[in-house]
């Protein structure tokens, strides 16, 4: 996926085009939880949510609690490019895929084994589950997102998820709430969070970092750092972020335990953390 978005960005792609389709082929792969891997709510249904910025000129799409979409990022992208709103939700959303020509997935894409297991198991112990605070080795991958600087300097983020396992029909979560799980502006960065969305949400993380960096004169770096701080002392945040800034210098960090996620800073290697 890294090399895909290096490969468009060199072509001359935008930034928003790198970091809509990077994102899809994450929804594509059912590791994750987000689009085929989407994890499962309290009624064994898929809800997914997904948002996208463009940093130019704070253009922003978001889509929550949908179904039957094998790519909600390119839906809120449609969102973003194609109606005069920031965020569809549900059936609304749904009704604005079909007259955008989007064509629905049958529900059985998206059922994958290891999600209805991991559904059962949450049931078992009555309770909500983060997908990467699972403990022991059956760790699972979490919510998705990218972050791009294209050749014109251009910033952009997207991030997609199916949530938290089990839990209540019609939660929505961080990812499309701009400021919370997503955020882009080219004075300072881009970002995309992933964690617990309540946390996010509660404390604007994604707008918290780009603030860092706006009114203080700060860095990707330092921008993860005092964020992750800030989301501890205030509300216990679990989860973590990726981040862009104007300079191209790439950041991440986390309050759990792991967080899959790769990086290519100045056109240079490209590098994972698993």
């Amino acid at each position: 996926v890294l090399e895909h978005g290096r490969s468009i960005l060199d072509r001359g792609a935008s930034a928003v085009e790198a970091v809509e389709q990077c994102a899809s082929l994450l929804e594509d792969d059912p590791l994750f939880n987000a689009g085929c891997g989407s994890v499962l709510n309290e009624n064994g249904k898929v809800e997914m949510d997904a948002g996208i910025m463009d940093g130019r000129d704070l253009a922003a799409g978001a889509v929550a609690a949908i179904s039957n979409v094998a790519n909600p990022v390119q839906l809120a992208r449609l969102v973003m490019d194609g109606s005069e709103h920031v965020l569809l939700i549900g059936d609304g959303a749904l009704h604005f895929a079909e007259h955008c020509g989007v064509k629905l997935t049958p529900d059985h894409y998206f059922f994958t084994p290891d999600r209805i297991k991991q559904l059962e198991q949450a049931r078992l112990h009555h309770r909500i589950m983060l997908d990467h605070d699972d403990e022991g080795e059956e760790q699972k991958y979490g919510t998705i997102g990218a972050v791009a600087r294209d050749r014109a300097g251009n910033l952009a983020a997207a991030t997609s998820t199916g949530g938290i396992v089990n839990k209540r029909m019609g939660r929505v979560g961080d990812s499309p709430i701009i400021g919370a799980g997503v955020y882009a502006d080219n004075a300072s960065c881009a970002v995309s969070a992933t964690g617990y969305g309540e946390d996010f949400m509660r404390t604007v993380f994604a707008k918290t970092l780009a603030d860092i960096i706006d009114f203080r004169g700060g860095d990707a770096r330092s921008a993860v750092d005092e964020g992750l701080a800030y989301l501890t002392r205030k509300v216990q945040g679990r989860g973590g972020a990726i981040c862009i800034d104007g300079a191209g210098r790439c950041a991440s960090g986390m309050t759990t335990k792991k967080m899959i996620h790769g990086w290519i800073e100045h056109g240079g290697e490209a590098i994972c953390r698993f």
